[in-house]
């Protein structure tokens, strides 16, 4: 049983009390008025007790909640940067496979074929793909089987099937393993196509597109697709980017239709986006709206669309295009904490300093405005720098005092840091700074290094 401080004081005032013999003249009422006042007494310190007890409380469910929405943030930044670096793997792979360094290859697309990656079905094509051209052909045909009976619904199902035909035709044949040569003239050949006349170029590079050439004579095939202005050429690239092909290429040609942002090549888009159910494809949408200029599209996906990480893309899309009214507007709107993270991202991007501070000085999340405070220090400048020097010294959180450090060094503001340092009476702050300017390049962090060691 928890035995508060003040009642045991009023216990023991009452004891004395009790004991002390009665002086001259003192009667019951002066032992009730001491007995009295001792329990007010008691009661004051038990209040005050329990406030404590109950401010300590409230700042470790602050501390505990604060923590858990850290390791939530964290989960999803590890989460998304496993995506980003499998992304970079495959790119890398497919440069090896530019390059006909097959082995290189290979090495990559096993690795990506047995983790969880959303393209596996592309790395076990490309695996079998390297393996027959290391004339490792039964070891390709058992990893296109595999990738047959796996992924029974993949887009790369035709290339495969293509691939394994090919390889069954050339049974008993020695295969070279390097087509390298062969694919420098047909680069050549293709390149002739662009001035031929379109009647005769474009079924030819249409039965490139269905063969088993390489990724880059492919590429290469749609690329001058899209310079041509004939409308069978613009049909087949528009056919490729519905989905006709298998999804490398058709990335590809999505991107080609928005560097080529015609009218109708942003209808064409704008359909695609409307009848596909591929995150992935529709995120290539946006970002080729971005390049195209189309504002209005990028906007109304960012408004309408139901899926976050789409919601986020269109945001960053809009950052790149210079869109600070549209995004505020959004982010006034918005409601989950993630998408609203890219609007900051988006407003750093565009320049909105303003917009920024605001969220910096009155947002009522404290993840959110330490987010913006980094992307001031990102933004960089002698605005955004003097901004965040108010800022801290407006605010008492420690966690907003620590991103303003943070965001000082990102920007490169050793001056302002070491204004702060000398100003700080909170070690662990003043610490931080102090970490901070020793890895700057800075003639004043030098300076002030300098002048703590006096």
């Amino acid at each position: 049983m928890r035995v508060t401080i003040g009642r045991t004081i009023a216990c023991v005032t009452l004891a004395l009390a009790a004991a002390t013999p009665a002086a001259a003249g003192q009667d019951d009422r002066d032992r009730s008025e001491r007995a009295g006042a001792a329990y007010a007494y008691a009661a004051r310190l038990d209040a005050e007790q329990a406030s404590e007890r109950a401010a300590r409380d409230r700042e470790q469910a602050r501390e505990r909640e604060q923590a858990a929405r850290e390791r939530e943030q964290a989960a999803r930044e590890r989460e998304r940067g496993a995506q980003e670096r499998a992304d970079g793997q495959y790119e890398r792979a497919m440069r090896y496979v530019d390059r006909a360094e097959w082995t290189r290859a290979l090495e990559q697309f096993r690795a990506l074929a047995n983790v969880e990656f959303p393209r596996a079905d592309a790395a076990f094509y490309w695996q079998a793909y390297s393996l027959d051209k290391l004339n490792r052909q039964a070891e390709a045909l058992t990893t296109v089987a595999e990738m047959l009976k796996n992924y029974p619904m993949s887009r790369w199902q035709n290339e495969a099937r293509a691939l394994e035909l090919s390889m069954r035709q050339r049974a008993g044949q020695p295969v070279s393993p390097d087509q390298q040569n062969d694919d420098d003239l047909k680069l050549l050949a293709i390149q002739g196509l662009q001035q031929m006349d379109p009647a005769q170029g474009v079924p030819l590079l249409e039965k490139i597109l269905q063969g088993t050439q390489s990724p880059r004579l492919k590429e290469r095939a749609l690329f001058v697709l899209a310079q041509s202005n004939s409308s069978r050429a613009q049909q087949v690239l528009a056919d490729v980017a519905k989905g006709n092909s298998n999804p490398d290429l058709q990335r590809k040609a999505i991107q080609y239709l928005g560097v080529h942002g015609s009218v109708a090549n942003r209808q064409l888009l704008a359909d695609i986006y409307g009848s596909s159910s591929d995150v992935d494809i529709k995120r290539q949408i946006l970002r080729s709206f971005g390049i195209a200029g189309d504002r209005q599209r990028v906007l109304t996906a960012a408004t309408t669309e139901k899926t976050p990480e789409l919601r986020a893309e269109a945001v960053r899309a809009l950052g790149m295009m210079g869109a600070r009214d549209e995004l505020w507007q959004l982010y006034q709107k918005e409601s989950s904490v993630e998408v609203k993270q890219q609007m900051l991202q988006g407003m750093m991007m565009s320049g909105d300093v303003a917009h920024l501070t605001e969220v910096a000085n009155s947002e009522a999340n404290m993840d959110l405005r330490r987010r913006a405070i980094q992307q001031l220090g990102m933004a960089g400048g002698g605005r955004s720098g003097d901004t965040l020097v108010n800022i801290y010294n407006r605010q008492s959180d420690a966690g907003v005092k620590r991103a303003v450090i943070d965001g000082l060094f990102v920007s490169g503001n050793a001056s302002a840091l070491v204004t702060l340092a000398r100003k700080e009476s909170d070690r662990e702050l003043k610490r931080r700074m102090v970490e901070k300017l020793a890895l700057m390049d800075s003639r004043e962090a030098q300076e002030y290094m300098l002048e703590l060691l006096k």
